[in-house]
């Protein structure tokens, strides 16, 4: 007889020391926020892993660059979050996965929605309005539409030949009758700066999702970045690039109109 599902956990993929590196910093601040929630870890060395504190820890045999698109199907639980290795866990999650009750699965946007990467799709052109989301923090259940759909995004994506799963992802949101939602950004937050503009009432940052923290993976003599301060200080200064590289000053960056003018480009 099979085991039956554990309930709700979470699961980590991780190749290459780098990356099991990152995942272990991710644990211990899911394990902080959410002690009595499972986590689990795919990973092409699972003997590095040991003493890690992952719960469980599944080999990958044939590890790729998308091996995550492989493993989320291989999740043991009925409710499952996946998560980057560069993220961090700031908050408990309190009834997250009771949107899995309703919804099938649950992603978010990404965030540079006017960049041509994130509106591309591989077999459909969708509104502006229909972007690619985010598959660094995906939550699922297990049911026979979530397996078939998982399956379909890996066979998919392994006969495109592009680089970004979430191309085929968008395609197969846009096309199937599946159920699902879009998560707050407080669960997926892509930005730090963005609590600038955030009041006390407005969200909890629940989980931090940034690829500033592999910088030191991909580019040779980056610090690593190990504090979400040291994260804050490095997106501002990326933010300030940003906005002088378009002509506006820093100082004047936070004027509406400016900011407009930038966005939306000349009239007419």
């Amino acid at each position: 007889m099979a085991k039956k599902a554990a309930k709700t956990g979470v699961i980590y993929v991780a190749t290459g020391p780098e990356y099991l590196d990152l995942a272990r910093r991710s644990l211990v601040t899911l394990k902080k926020t959410n002690p009595s929630l499972a986590a689990d870890l795919f990973t092409d060395a699972p003997e590095a892993a040991k003493g890690a504190g992952f719960d469980r820890v599944h080999r990958i045999d044939t590890p790729h660059a998308r091996s995550k698109i492989d493993c989320m199907g291989l999740s043991r639980f009925e409710r499952t979050l996946y998560l980057d290795c560069d993220t961090l866990v700031l908050a408990p999650f309190g009834e997250l996965f009771r949107l899995l009750e309703r919804f099938e699965i649950a992603v978010a946007h990404d965030v540079r929605r006017l960049s041509g990467l994130i509106q591309q799709g591989h077999a459909h052109a969708t509104p502006y309005a229909f972007p690619q989301m985010n598959s660094g923090v995906v939550l699922y259940r297990k049911s026979e539409v979530m397996e078939r759909f998982l399956a379909e995004w890996a066979k998919r994506f392994r006969a495109s030949g592009v680089a970004r799963d979430q191309i085929i992802l968008k395609d197969l949101l846009w096309e199937s009758d599946i159920r699902f939602y879009v998560l707050p950004p407080e669960f997926n937050l892509r930005r730090v700066t963005l609590l600038d503009a955030w009041e006390p009432l407005d969200a909890r940052p629940t989980i931090l999702h940034s690829h500033r923290f592999m910088e030191h993976i991909r580019k040779p003599g980056a610090a690593p970045i190990r504090e979400v301060g040291d994260l804050l200080h490095r997106e501002r200064d990326a933010l300030v690039e940003e906005w002088t590289a378009r002509g506006i000053l820093p100082e004047d960056r936070r004027e509406a109109e400016e900011v407009l003018r930038v966005l939306l480009g000349p009239a007419g």
